[in-house]
């Protein structure tokens, strides 16, 4: 199976209605096409174009068998993209932790408040 680049990942994660199908997907495993549109309140061609977005990015697949369609969730898609964050966040803490340091001494260490400030 070959999983979708990055960018087209993350473009198919930034729509509410896709995250929410593919939390569905992530509980039940496989759903039809109708029970996976039923909650939500988008007509069927929206659905269709939605799961169309969600297939490019290697994140479910379709499966027909006679007149029935199953979306089955296709988890190395995801975690492509949450290898990628664990990556970046490895590079960006250490980047703050440094950055604390410096940051750190140049805080006043007496009272936080005029009230407080001897006369």
């Amino acid at each position: 199976m070959q999983t979708g680049s990055l960018d087209t990942i993350y473009r198919a994660l930034g729509d509410p209605s896709r995250r929410a199908m593919l939390q569905r997907l992530a509980d039940a495993q496989s759903l039809t096409v109708s029970e996976l549109a039923a909650p939500l309140p988008l007509a069927m061609p929206t659905v269709l174009k939605h799961l169309d977005v969600l297939e490019r990015a290697a994140l479910v697949s379709r499966h027909k068998s006679g007149r029935t369609v199953s979306v089955t969730l296709q988890p190395a898609a995801l975690a492509e993209a949450l290898a990628w964050l664990q990556r970046t966040e490895t590079f960006w803490t250490g980047r703050l932790d440094r950055l604390a340091l410096v940051v750190a001494p140049a805080r006043p260490s007496g009272p936080s408040t005029p009230e407080e400030e001897p006369p």
